[in-house]
């Protein structure tokens, strides 16, 4: 039987190596021989005596006894810790254990799913003849494919095209710093705060795995007159004094206001108030998803005369003192007129 070569020689370092050259020169050897990266026939043994020699040097009690005594050194001190050894990868309660670098490991993991060695039968150290079997013990699924992550962006949508749907380009960036431009279709009746997905157009997958998606949070900007309200359109409509009084009993007043699309002729009701709201069923957002269609509402708000002819305003106090206080019907009123 060949004598065991020299723990420095398998490491390839110098007798005065400090531990971190230790370290590094093990790490160096467990990627280039692990048996999971290397399919050589003895990539196992090799390893196997890697890994006793780091474990006999990264110990500063074990490497004091192996330069003094050398081999025969330790093996005294293995018989004397561990009888019933079968090796750094034997089994049973007595086997040697070796103090192995888990990033050593990591790394070689990562090389050997870059190869494209998922399912592959587990060679060499622990585990051999199991599928997928980890080098910690147990089994594990190794290079099983995995979704790439999901990627959230905001983007400013159009009141018009929130409203009625449309397209935006959206700028996608890339891993380059760059960036790539695509058509994305607003649906009719999105609402402020949801998020539009984009299939695949996230973080790529990792071994294979499906890539993940872009979530577009829509933020909706304001229109110059509309505002919404759910599926509710609504707009601010100015009326006169005469108007908001007389309405359509006496002169047929009447407004035409816009829509979403094209424009309707409202009908003011006599005695219309500031703040009332005159709807138009169904002349709201139309949302794609099916549904109800809203409503369109002209909120009206009287404007004051801002200036009146002597006669004009005569006409308007005696109009005034006619109709008396309306403050008065108010409980508020009512209780100020008390006091």
């Amino acid at each position: 039987m060949a004598a065991p070569r020299d723990y420095y020689e398998v490491l390839g370092i110098s007798r005065s190596a400090t531990q971190e050259e230790i370290r590094k020169a093990h790490r160096a050897l467990v990627r280039k021989l692990h048996p999971d990266v290397n399919s050589a026939p003895d990539a196992a043994a090799k390893f196997a005596e890697v890994q006793e020699a780091y474990d006999v040097l990264s110990s500063e009690e074990k490497r004091t006894q192996y330069d003094r005594f050398g081999h025969a050194g330790v093996g005294a001190a293995a018989a004397q810790g561990h009888a019933g050894a079968e090796g750094p990868f034997g089994g049973g309660s007595g086997s040697w254990h070796v103090d192995v670098d888990p990033s050593a490991f990591s790394e070689v993991f990562q090389e050997f799913f870059a190869r494209g060695g998922a399912g592959g039968e587990a060679r060499g150290s622990a585990g051999a003849g199991r599928r997928g079997a980890s080098p910690f013990g147990g089994s594990a699924r190794r290079g099983s494919a995995a979704r790439g992550e999901d990627v959230e962006l905001p983007i400013e949508v159009d009141f018009m095209s929130a409203a009625l749907g449309g397209t935006r380009v959206v700028h996608l960036p890339d891993d380059d710093g760059g960036s790539s431009a695509i058509d994305v279709r607003i649906p009719a009746g999105i609402a402020n705060g949801e998020r539009l997905r984009l299939r695949g157009k996230g973080r790529p997958g990792k071994r294979g795995g499906e890539p993940g998606d872009v979530l577009l949070a829509v933020s909706i900007l304001p229109h110059p007159w509309f505002r919404r309200e759910g599926l509710d359109i609504l707009l601010d409509v100015p009326i006169s004094v005469a108007e908001a009084s007389l309405g359509t009993a006496a002169m047929g007043t009447s407004v035409e206001v816009p829509l979403l699309r094209g424009s309707a002729t409202l009908k003011v009701p006599a005695g219309t108030s500031s703040g009332q709201k005159l709807r138009l069923k169904g002349k709201g957002v139309v949302p794609a998803r099916g549904g109800a269609a809203g409503d369109f509402l002209a909120v009206t708000q009287i404007v004051a005369p801002r200036s009146l002819e002597p006669d004009e305003e005569a006409a308007m106090r005696a109009l005034g003192e006619r109709l008396g206080n309306p403050r008065a019907e108010t409980p508020w009123g009512r209780t100020l007129g008390k006091s």
